[in-house]
């Protein structure tokens, strides 16, 4: 007899696999459903930069506007002017004399100033060129009146009085004048803000079209995560990372070539302050700087585009999901 004894089975050791498995590595939706880079999301990178660009040098206008306009009422309840035409029987200095002696007796008044040949001319200039000769011209001759801090004069009487004791004087205390700017100033505070409802309004309907072709390039995987259980919130949040990235990017993109022009021309203005143009427009339209306030705004412009943008996608995104739901839900 010959001893059987039983097969054995000899099993090679298997070779444990050295390549990590990518069961923990953290899934990254919002890459796979939306592409970080693409001509579309570029395109409205672009169109979201000028955008912003605009409603930031909108909400800058309408801020040096504002400011100017309450400079004008500021300037125009410290100041006043006399002025007084020659005449062939009038002493001229004799009655700025004696215009003064009025204008002082006033309570509230503290100063007033003459303006001499040099002065006249410099403010002439910018119509009538330089080099002129005021003696061969009747020019009137101007006194600023300086108005005391919180008082007001009875500007009426001292009117009056001008007019009564001082021939040629008359009082411009510069109300028609300054409520016509003032109008203006208001009218294009409005049209500023209606610019910057409308730039706004633009920007949520582009962001609108942007997350629906999204959607439409990226149907099927959007479908695949609903089929699978993947609800409405999940799917517009990672739009809204998307789209939040976009219009951060564009939003600061915008802000930063706003806030370099407004920046120049500041720079600009302040160069020019010397000229007598320079000076006209200064005083018309401001110095063209934006104060602190102005750059927060733009800030906060900022800010508000980004967040837009991004609502606007989830909101976008929540509601075409939900539609999808509900018509597969009748059609079952």
């Amino acid at each position: 007899m010959t001893d059987q004894s039983p097969p054995q089975t000899v099993t090679e050791p298997v070779k444990k696999r050295t390549k990590k498995t990518n069961t923990r590595r953290k899934l990254r939706s919002g890459r796979n459903i939306v592409p970080a880079e693409s001509i579309a999301g570029t395109a409205l990178v672009f169109v979201i930069a000028i955008m912003a660009f605009l409603a930031c040098l909108t909400l800058g206008a309408v801020s040096m506007i504002n400011t100017t306009a309450g400079k004008w009422q500021s300037d125009i309840s410290r100041e006043v002017t006399i002025q007084i035409r020659p005449f062939d029987n009038v002493e001229m200095e004799q009655a700025i004399r004696e215009a003064s002696r009025i204008a002082l007796s006033f309570e509230g008044v503290s100063k007033v100033t003459a303006l001499n040949d040099v002065e006249t001319a410099r403010l002439l200039e910018p119509w009538l060129g330089s080099g002129l000769k005021l003696e061969e011209l009747p020019v009137p001759r101007l006194m600023t009146v300086s108005i005391a801090a919180d008082t007001r004069p009875d500007f009426a009487a001292m009117r009056a009085r001008l007019e009564a004791e001082v021939p040629g004087a008359s009082l411009d205390d510069h109300r028609a004048w300054v409520d016509r700017l003032t109008t203006m100033a208001l009218t294009m505070v409005a049209v500023g803000s209606s610019i910057f409802l409308l730039v706004m309004a633009a920007t949520v309907t582009t962001v609108v079209f942007a997350t629906r072709g999204a959607m439409a390039g990226n149907r099927e995987v959007v479908e695949v995560l609903h089929f699978v259980g993947a609800d409405s919130r999940f799917i517009s949040g990672q739009f809204q990372r998307h789209f939040l990235l976009l219009g951060l990017k564009g939003a600061a993109s915008g802000g930063f070539f706003a806030i370099v022009l407004f920046l120049g021309l500041g720079f600009w203005s302040s160069r020019s302050l010397a000229t007598p143009e320079g000076d006209q427009v200064a005083a018309l339209f401001g110095t063209f700087s934006l104060e602190l306030s102005g750059y927060a705004g733009i800030l906060f412009v900022l800010v508000l585009v980004a967040v837009l943008t991004a609502a606007t996608s989830r909101l976008t995104v929540h509601f075409q999901v939900n539609a999808l739901h509900s018509y597969r839900r009748k059609s079952s």
